[in-house]
This record gives structure tokens, sequence and C-alpha cells, in this order.
């Protein structure tokens, strides 16, 4: 099995639990982006064919699970990163910053690599969230830890930075977890079984074929969103606190979208949610047979009246699109009015595969949040393997998206990193590739902040 880094500056760029570096090692493009903080997990356990062949990165690769943050400030870029545990199983949805830019927080869906072991059937279960102290960016450390459920799927931080909720998928039941936070640390952490929230299943497999594998916050903070990607539907929960204490209801109907919908956003308005409807095959027992070989699409769904009493809140599903093979992440423009998906296409099928392709893509399509209308602008090819998630920056003027590796012999331009565009503004828009920025083998998702 070959480990390709990437970029030989890599090491030089992140050599150590704490490393910082200047921008003389990065992209001069960088200090364009509108971003104070630039957050990119990366999974150090898994390499591209580990999904069809079961195997861990080798051990004496030396590749570790690592939080890497980028730090913009007056023209310059500055790099530091620290060792955290990370799944690249999870949807991409395993990072989030607060508001403020000063804490990020992680999620592990699997644990990390004991002594000796080989195989993903070596992993234990994660079972962590982890606050990340952004205070000082040239040194993050990990501030407070907590044990949720097992195998935790994605988080949301609330927009008061004050919440993180969190989903989880245990072999009995699927958990949507609320973490109170206060000045970057942990509080009291609230459970509820989505069973126990009315959404049930009815198959022989486990939890009953329920599997959420997204949450968002509301604008508001007063709603979440939770996708249940194997019944195609997403559910919506109204969050209220009373005495210090939460509750958590079914807010209006659950609503049928595509198939496998993986992740999700609200519009910045909080008028509508989207998801990017990946369209896996779940009885297939083999990776051919799982990913599919058409398009992906995303749904978007009208949110009801916030006003509205849970019996007349009613969410529609009102239009859709389609994006590109294989599409995992989704972005929306902090106007509202640009929405991207990340699509990995045939790259995480071994070379030998009639189905193996060298490029993902990135797809451009533009919103309408006057009427809910949705519309693909064109596929932007990406020269690399496991693309996955996504972020405009704080302007929406870039796009970064994630990729895990690159092929053999990669440079620096086409290893694993950030491939970043600009938006091209105007009647049609475009993304225009700027480069690639290196960070760690493994990236799978950006988040980007004050």
């Amino acid at each position: 099995m070959r480990i390709i880094l990437g970029a030989a500056c890599v090491a030089a760029l992140i050599s150590s639990t704490t490393g910082v570096s200047a921008t003389t090692d990065l992209p001069g493009f960088l200090p364009e982006l509108s971003a104070g903080t630039i957050a990119v997990i990366s999974d150090g356990e898994f390499v591209a064919q580990t999904y069809a062949m079961g195997r861990l990165a080798p051990a004496g690769a030396g590749l570790r699970d690592r939080l890497t943050i980028l730090t913009i400030e007056d023209g310059t870029v500055r790099t530091a990163s620290l060792n955290v545990s990370n799944s690249v199983t999870a949807a991409p949805e395993v990072i989030a910053l607060t508001p403020d830019g000063a804490t990020a927080f992680v999620v592990e869906r699997l644990g990390e690599r004991p002594a000796g072991g080989e195989t993903v059937r070596d992993l234990s279960p994660g079972n962590r969230l982890f606050a990340v102290d952004l205070s000082d960016k040239a040194n993050p450390v990990i501030a407070d830890t907590i044990e949720i459920a097992p195998f935790p799927e994605a988080l949301s931080v609330g927009p008061q930075g004050d919440r993180v909720a969190v989903v989880s998928n245990t072999p009995d039941a699927s958990y949507l977890q609320i973490a109170a936070v206060a000045d970057g640390r942990f509080g009291e952490v609230a459970r509820f079984s989505l069973g126990d929230l009315g959404v049930e299943g009815s198959s022989s497999g486990p939890r009953g074929g329920i599997t959420a594998t997204n949450v968002q916050w509301h604008p508001s903070g007063r709603f979440l969103a939770v996708n249940i990607n194997t019944q195609n539907r997403v559910a919506f929960f109204a969050v209220t606190e009373q005495n210090g204490a939460l509750s958590v209801r079914s807010w209006g109907n659950i609503v049928e979208v595509g198939r496998d919908p993986f992740v999700g956003r609200f519009t910045p308005d909080g008028r509508y949610y989207l998801t990017s409807d990946w369209g896996r095959d779940f009885t297939a027992s083999d990776l051919e047979g799982r990913l599919p070989q058409t398009p992906s699409s995303i749904s978007v769904i009208r949110i009801a009246d916030p006003q509205a009493q849970n019996g007349d809140a009613r969410h529609e599903r009102i239009s859709g699109a389609e994006t590109d093979v294989s599409a995992e992440g989704i972005a929306i423009s902090p106007d509202g009015r640009l929405v991207a998906t990340v699509n990995m296409r045939g790259t995480p099928f071994l070379q030998e595969s009639p189905r193996f392709q060298r490029e993902a893509s990135v797809t451009l399509l533009t919103f309408e949040p006057e009427t809910g209308s949705i519309a693909k602008v064109a596929d932007y090819p990406v020269n690399g393997v496991l693309p996955e998630g996504g972020s405009f920056d704080l302007t929406g003027d870039h796009f970064l998206a994630t990729v895990f590796e690159g092929h053999a012999g990669a440079d620096a331009d086409s290893g694993a990193g950030l491939e970043v565009f600009r938006v091209v503004r105007g009647e049609r828009p475009a993304l225009e590739r700027l480069g690639r920025v290196p960070v760690p083998h493994g990236a799978h998702h950006v988040v980007v902040g004050q």
C-alpha cells in the first residue's frame, strides 16, 4: 500500500505537536482570503485505499490525527497544529468554531489506533468531544474533553457559542446530545434518544434502520435539524430551557428528501434547509456497490414560520438540483446566494478499478433566497483523492475544499491540502482555481472563522 503525503514541505510546515510557520512556507494567495482563522482536521489512521481494503496506514509512516490552524492577520499567515483524535469515516461536520473564533470543537467517531493495530476493525468506537482553546492561535491547546455516546457522527455550535449539539449512533439507539459551553469549557450534557423524540425505525437492522449523520442549529438558536440519511428524511426539533434544564421536542413534520441526505445546512436567513443527497446503496456489501454511479443532488426545504406552534408548523421540500457523483460536503455563501458541494467522484476506488478517476470536483450552484430556487452553474475539477468538506470564506469571495491525499508523485500543488478557488461574481458566477495549500495527510473538513 502506497502512502502519498502530497508535498515534502508538509513536514517542514507542521512538524511537531505545536509548530508555527510564517507565510514564506505558504502560497502567496492566502492573505487574500477573508478569514481570521482557518481550521483543518486531518485523519492519520486512514489512507484512501482503506475504504476498499480495510487496512490502516502503516504505523511506520508517522501519520497522526491533526488539527491545523492557519491564522491570517495584517497580510501575514501563520500556522500551528496539535494532535486531536478524529475520523474521516464520519460526515465532514466533525469540527466547528465558535462565532468569535476563540474555541474549536472536534468529535471523534472512531478512537485512536492501538499499539499493533493494522485494520479498521482494530479501532475502538470514539466517544470524545474536544474543546480546543484558540485564544493564542500560535499555541492551540485542548482545554477540555467530555465523553459522549459512542460513534458520534457530527456536531454543530449554536449561534451564541454556548451550546454544542452532537448526534451519535450506538448499536441500540441514535442520540441527540447538547453540551453546555462556558469560557471554552463544557458544562452539563443533555441526551435525548431520537426514538423518544418521534424518529422511529421499522427495519430489523441496528437502531431500527435509523442513522443520524448531520445536526445543524438554526440561526435563531431555537431549533435543530437532524438528517436521518438511511430513511431519506430530515427531522426538526425545538430546543427550550427552563430553570437551567434543556427540553427538546419535535417541531413540525419530518420531511422526505432525496436518497441518502448525508449533510445539510440552514441558509443564513434561516428560511431554508439544504441537504446534500449522496445517493449510496446501503444494501451493498462492497465499495463498488455502495457508491453511486449517477450524480448526487440537493434538496431545498422551506422552513415553517418560527412563530408557528408545533401543530401548525409545516416544512416542505420545494426544489432541488443535480450536483456531481458522490457529493459529500455542502457549503452556503454568507449572503445565501451561492451553494457548493464537494464531490469525490471515482477517486476512492483502487486504481485498477474501472470506476477509478483521478479528478474529483466542486459543484457551484446559485440560490434565490426570495423563492428557494436552486440551479447548477458548473463542475470544477480537483486533482486529488477523497475531497470531502468545504467552506466559503467570511465574505464569500473564496471557496476552500479539502483534499484527503494526492496521487502518486504529487507535488505541493496537488497533494493533501486545501484546494482554493476565487469566486468570480456576475450574472453567471464561476470558480477560478488559485492553487493548493499543503496540510497534513488526511484532510477531510475545513471551517473558517474570525
